[in-house]
């Protein structure tokens, strides 16, 4: 039987609305069959956000790392064989990131196995509602090409920067053939199931016949989140259905939920008939369509890493139909952790499984499938200090959240050491030896904590600072690449320099490292940074570490990569809460005289510097002696007046 969200008519006509078969934006992302970014509907339009780019321009940006796609599409044509070979991808930004006014929760992009593999389900009865101990997969099969998935995508944000704003899913997936009606699931577990080629089984799924169920109090409440799997139908021309299903004890379909309604029918499916466990169709509570989408046009891009197909041809567009694609809003659907839990930093799902099915009905029988891969997995939290000890009383050390996230919140504390400043965010100051322990919030108030780490700092008395001292450090702009040179005196006491850039001139990363260095009292040095960089401005530091490990940076210079240099001056960051930096750039070298004043006109500071064409970085001014509030920055460069504010707050 065929079934969609709603069987009776009248519900349908609430839901499955024209709009499902009709190319649309969703929280800044295209949903038209498309994989580029700054295109929609089958043409440039700058934007929106998109699975890849392909150099149209606009403000819209690509979501999938595309590292390596040169090298690989070249090894394609030099080794077939390579085309046989899967391949994962993940998000290109941090998880979380809030990018064109969206927070990016998590993507990847797969490619699976094409042909004869054992990732695919044995000719058989292998069906939804089973448990997955009992599927059972093949050393090696070939499925019809119908159901051969080719690559697969999938995409989760908010449609907004907060954990507030609507929760939308999108799903890409590209079968061989491309006629008649195509099928397929995207399950996702609350466990770390896999998949074991060696023993082709499946491991790690959850505890109520396989699956993890949802679990609901007598009012409805959602205790316990489960698994949840769509299910879409594409016919000839168009998706036709969007199907929402979660996996439940039969007997809870006596509960009203509140989050969501149970499809009418209802509508379950288990193992068999009498199952206990099985998956139950849910629909939202209020009317509206809740998910889009629709398949390709012919000639349609595949993408950077091109396309490969059951055959092992390769390909560079896909044929009309070939490839589809759905979005889906988890809140209106009520599978938001915010909606069903009210808190928006737990995840709707651990893991994803994706699957072909042979037929419409939910019960027919399993043919291909990718993964099961991890999902919604932010990196795990470690710390690091600049020197892993104190040497003197008068030491100050760094702490520093590894990988952090900048949509998460960081709080610090310490039962026995002492912390310089301000305790919260992914990097403190600590004058005092101790243990100090940093919690994660994956997103700022959200009120859970995700994870936390411990750090000691001890106190070595054997040691005794040396003095290395930096006496100079310049960057210079040529064509395309950066020329940065320096000098050290005292280089006779360094273990070594690493030298370091940011684009943002908060994360930094090392570009170059020097373990031994000439033993002389004064010495030069100098390195070109040939990397191509997409942002306007680049900034370096210089890290010295001594034989006792204690750390000096330089000053920060700040390289514009900008052609067309305008003067000007701002401040990082802003608002200002502890210390702030100021940029100035000038398209000449020059005097530039710079004063801070209140709104009234009184200056509370004047400084003076020398520029050169280019960027300068004023660092580490503490404005802790002011009152909060707003301030003007003035710079005066070659007789021309300059004006930005600062705002000082709490």
């Amino acid at each position: 039987m065929k079934r969609i969200l709603l069987p009776a008519l009248l519900i349908v006509s609430l839901f499955a609305q024209s709009q499902i078969t009709n190319p649309v934006i969703r929280a800044n992302f295209g949903v038209e069959a498309d994989l580029k970014a700054n295109y929609y509907n089958g043409f440039v339009q700058a934007g929106n956000d998109d699975w890849f780019g392909n150099g149209d321009p606009g403000p819209g940006t690509f979501i999938i790392d595309t590292t390596g796609a040169y090298f690989l599409k070249q090894k394609y044509i030099s080794t077939p064989a390579f085309r046989m070979t899967p391949f994962f991808r993940n998000m290109r930004f941090p998880q979380f990131s809030i990018v064109n006014g969206m927070m990016l929760i998590d993507a990847v992009y797969i490619r699976d196995h094409h042909g004869d593999d054992s990732t695919v389900f044995a000719s058989g009865s292998n069906k939804n509602g089973m448990t997955p101990a009992d599927w059972s997969c093949p050393v090696s099969q070939g499925i019809p090409d119908k159901n051969d998935i080719l690559d697969m995508g999938m995409h989760v944000r908010r449609a907004g920067p907060n954990g507030t704003d609507s929760l939308w899913m999108f799903g890409s997936l590209s079968l061989d053939n491309t006629t008649g009606n195509r099928y397929f699931d995207f399950e996702m577990y609350q466990t770390d199931i896999v998949y074991n080629r060696p023993t082709l089984s499946f491991t790690g799924y959850g505890p109520d016949f396989g699956h993890t169920s949802w679990a609901f109090d007598a009012s409805g409440n959602v205790l316990r989140a489960g698994d949840i799997i769509f299910t879409a139908e594409y016919s000839s021309s168009d998706l036709s259905n969007v199907e929402a299903r979660i996996w439940i004890n039969k007997n809870d379909l006596a509960i009203s939920p509140t989050a969501f309604s149970w499809a009418p029918g209802p509508v379950f499916d288990g193992a068999n008939a009498g199952s206990t466990y099985g998956y139950a169709a849910i629909v939202p509570k209020t009317a509206g369509t809740f998910y889009t989408g629709l398949q390709c046009a012919n000639n349609t891009w595949g993408g950077p890493f091109q396309i490969v197909l059951q055959n092992n041809a390769l390909a560079t567009n896909y044929s009309a139909k070939q490839l589809m694609e759905f979005a889906v809003n988890l809140s209106k659907l009520g599978l938001d952790p915010l909606v069903n839990q009210g808190d928006p930093c737990k995840m709707p799902f651990r893991r994803i499984l994706v699957k072909s099915r042979a037929s419409t009905s939910f019960t027919a029988e399993l043919k291909d499938f990718v993964g099961p891969f991890s999902f919604f997995r932010a990196p795990a939290l470690g710390t690091s200090a600049d020197i892993p000890y104190f040497c003197g009383s008068s030491d100050v050390r760094t702490l520093t959240v590894n990988n952090a996230l900048p949509t998460s919140l960081y709080t610090w504390n310490t039962p026995d050491g002492h912390i310089v400043g301000d305790n919260v965010g992914p990097t403190i100051n600590i004058d005092l030896p101790g243990t100090y322990i940093v919690s994660q919030e994956l997103m700022d108030s959200c009120g859970s904590t995700w994870a936390r780490d411990t750090i000691v700092v001890p106190l070595n008395t054997h040691c005794i600072v040396l003095k290395t001292s930096i006496i100079s450090f310049k960057g210079t702009q040529r064509d395309d690449v950066t020329d940065l040179s320096w000098q050290l005196a005292n280089n006779t006491d360094v273990q070594y320099y690493s030298l370091e850039r940011s684009t943002d001139n908060g994360i930094w990363n090392s570009i170059y490292k020097r373990d031994l260095l000439p033993k002389e009292e004064i010495a030069s040095y100098s390195y070109t940074d040939e990397e191509r960089l997409t942002a306007s401005m680049a900034f370096y530091r210089l890290k010295m570490v001594d034989r006792n490990g204690y750390v000096q940076y330089s000053r920060i210079i700040a390289i514009s990569k900008d052609p067309n240099l305008v003067a000007g001056i701002k401040v990082l960051p802003n608002p200002v809460k502890t210390n702030y930096s100021l940029l100035v750039t000038s398209p000449e070298t020059g005097k530039a005289s710079i004063e801070i004043a209140d709104l009234a006109g009184h200056v509370i500071e004047r400084m003076e510097t020398q520029v050169q064409k280019g960027s300068l970085i004023i660092a580490d001014v503490n404005p802790s002696s002011r009152p909060y509030g707003m301030y003007l920055v003035r710079l005066n460069l070659g007789g021309n007046l300059y004006t930005t504010k600062l705002l000082y707050v709490k």
